[in-house]
């Protein structure tokens, strides 16, 4: 009736609910950051209201704070309207109301006003955070990609000894922007053949596919003339020595069929 629909996240990522996880990240930087504030208030009686009686204002300020990707607040898009503060009652009575409400008023005012700031500072902070090391994964269906050991627990052999990547597979398709979905052989047939990009990439059957920019250099070829003493045959020493600013190293050997005296270095 609501249009809801089971979505599975990726194994051992779960990324499917991207909203809820941002959540929780601001969440945290909110806390730390209200936290720091060193949140504490007294009142006309001189009773002191540190930060963790302050918390429930947090959770006020963030319920009724816009949301950057509904463009409403967590309380209207839940239940279908803001709740109304104690700030609105309060307003209208001011001047008439008791020393005690006027204090309450003066707390979740400052309460709501810090909290609404740490929540607009961690919302900033994550974003530039996400920006910046950021990159969209340019995968699409048919690629084939290398899939990494990392989360594969019932392979062979040591853990230090595995290869790094298995595959080559094929992507049948993409799942989201940070998923795809691989079509994975036979031996892997019981594993869950959807997995993050971070653990994915490329498959290139080729250096030259790798790095298509890359020049092959022929190296000279060695021409033995009449002088040239023939193939080494042996190193007898090697020396490190400073020329031209740079350490080198230079080897003394002997050439096959050739006697100590016709040793070069």
């Amino acid at each position: 009736m609501l249009g809801t629909k089971l979505a599975f996240p990726t194994d051992y990522h779960p990324q499917t609910d991207r909203v809820a996880e941002r959540m929780i990240h601001k969440m945290k930087d909110t806390l730390r950051r209200f936290c720091a504030y060193g949140m504490e208030y007294k009142n006309h009686e001189a009773h002191t209201h540190d930060w963790v009686n302050l918390l429930p204002a947090v959770q006020l300020a963030y319920n009724t704070s816009q949301n950057s990707n509904t463009g409403k607040t967590p309380a209207l898009v839940e239940k279908g309207w803001n709740p109304l503060l104690p700030v609105n009652h309060l307003k209208k009575n001011l001047p008439t109301i008791h020393p005690t409400a006027k204090d309450f008023h003066e707390m979740w005012k400052k309460d709501c006003d810090t909290a609404a700031k740490c929540i607009a500072e961690a919302e900033e902070y994550n974003k530039q955070r996400c920006d910046k090391s950021h990159m969209e994964p340019d995968f699409k269906e048919g690629d084939q990609v290398l899939v990494s050991t990392l989360k594969f627990n019932n392979l062979k052999g040591l853990k230090k000894m595995r290869d790094s990547f298995l595959g080559p597979f094929t992507i049948i398709k993409l799942v989201g922007k940070n998923a795809v979905e691989v079509k994975l052989t036979e031996e892997f047939s019981r594993k869950h053949p959807v997995f993050p990009v971070i653990l994915v990439k490329p498959y290139f059957q080729t250096e030259e596919d790798k790095f298509p920019s890359m020049k092959n250099t022929t190296p000279p070829q060695i021409v033995e003339g009449e002088d040239s003493p023939g193939p080494v045959e042996n190193i007898i020493k090697a020396r490190k020595i400073r020329l031209n600013g740079k350490d080198q190293r230079q080897y003394l050997v002997r050439f096959k069929n050739q006697t100590a005296d016709k040793d070069k270095c």
